[in-house]
């Protein structure tokens, strides 16, 4: 397996966060001590790319205080490139995470209008110079999601990666809480979506997005083929769709992963989770999983088996990070979960 990268630079351009989680298990009326996490979804794709030995750079605008500092100084411990930030606006998105449990479902109340991120203006940014060095960009639909400045900006960043010829991921990442300023996403979404060559998507966001629908009476497998084969009439560059799948089975969560690649079909195994310990980030682990995996030139197979292994463990981990390393995500390849002592 060939592991050694060193020309691959992969760009992301998306809002920084700080995370604001409800302390012990509480509920936001309960609430009165708060952990504070760094997070957003390109963030997190960065963070576990750059300890899995890519270089990344991490492209957004912040308001220039301490908040923000704070933000950076968490993605430069892991190594990711922030020098090509800008900077402007009052303040640093927020968002508050209420903790479920097997009964009820976690809660994520958004305080995002008006930060620095949600009022870039275009020509802010000067893409030209910011892919300079760079071999890949990936962005998320949780970026035109936030306003419609943010949207234009995805735009320029989009339009400026495929003038270059560079590989352009992205995620689906639909937010029902977001889109508040008056677009549906079928109206923004298809046209920032139709050049990406790789793409991460679920068929809810599919639907949504395009109006692409399969019937759920159907197989997991039959209808993610059936899909990809819709979703490029809309995509026309579109070489490489993975999904993630999760159903439950009892107090249990089974995840596995789907991927076609260059006109073939790959799955994954099923995983059985009996414990999460915290579910947000899993999505942009996978992401950061399939996007080494390709980086790497590793088999189509192994790039899903990576991908999952990622969405997997990070569902072990606290906080929107994914900390792990390729020697931790190849072991649980090869045997699966453990809850053995390592020493």
């Amino acid at each position: 397996m060939n592991t050694n990268t060193p020309q691959t630079r992969i760009a992301t351009f998306g809002e920084l966060l700080l995370r604001m989680n409800v302390a012990n298990g509480d509920r936001f009326t309960q609430a009165n001590e708060i952990k504070v996490h760094v997070g957003g979804a390109e963030a997190n794709v960065c963070v576990l790319l750059s300890q899995l030995g890519i270089q990344t750079d991490y492209i957004t605008r912040l308001p220039q205080n301490d908040l923000a500092q704070l933000a950076l100084n968490e993605l430069q411990k892991y190594k990711v490139n922030t020098s090509k930030c800008v900077y402007g606006g009052e303040r640093l998105g927020l968002y508050f995470v209420e903790v479920g449990n097997q009964i009820r479902q976690s809660q994520v109340i958004y305080d995002r209008s008006n930060s620095s991120f949600a009022t870039i203006q275009k020509d802010q940014i000067n893409w030209d110079m910011a892919f300079a060095d760079v071999t890949h960009f990936h962005w998320s639909g949780i970026s035109p999601g936030v306003s419609n400045e943010a949207g234009l900006v995805c735009k320029e960043a989009i339009l400026s990666a495929h003038k270059k010829g560079l590989p352009i991921s992205s995620d689906f990442n639909y937010r029902s809480k977001l889109w508040q300023y008056g677009k549906h996403p079928s109206e923004i979404m298809p046209d920032l979506l139709q050049y990406s060559t790789i793409t991460v998507a679920d068929l809810d966001a599919i639907e949504i997005y395009f109006g692409i629908k399969t019937d759920k009476k159907e197989s997991d497998a039959n209808r993610f083929q059936k899909t990809f084969e819709l979703l490029k009439e809309k995509m026309p560059y579109l070489k490489t769709l993975a999904m993630s799948f999760r159903k439950s089975d009892g107090l249990a969560h089974l995840y596995k992963g789907m991927l076609l690649h260059e006109g073939h079909f790959y799955e994954t195994k099923e995983y059985k989770i009996h414990l999460v310990t915290d579910q947000i980030g899993s999505g942009d682990a996978f992401n950061a999983g399939l996007l080494y995996g390709l980086s790497n030139k590793l088999s189509a197979q192994e790039c899903i088996d990576w991908a999952t292994a990622c969405g997997v463990i990070k569902q072990s981990i606290h906080g929107d990070f994914a900390m792990s390393n390729p020697t931790e995500i190849s072991h649980f390849i090869a045997n699966g979960a453990s809850n053995r002592i390592n020493r």
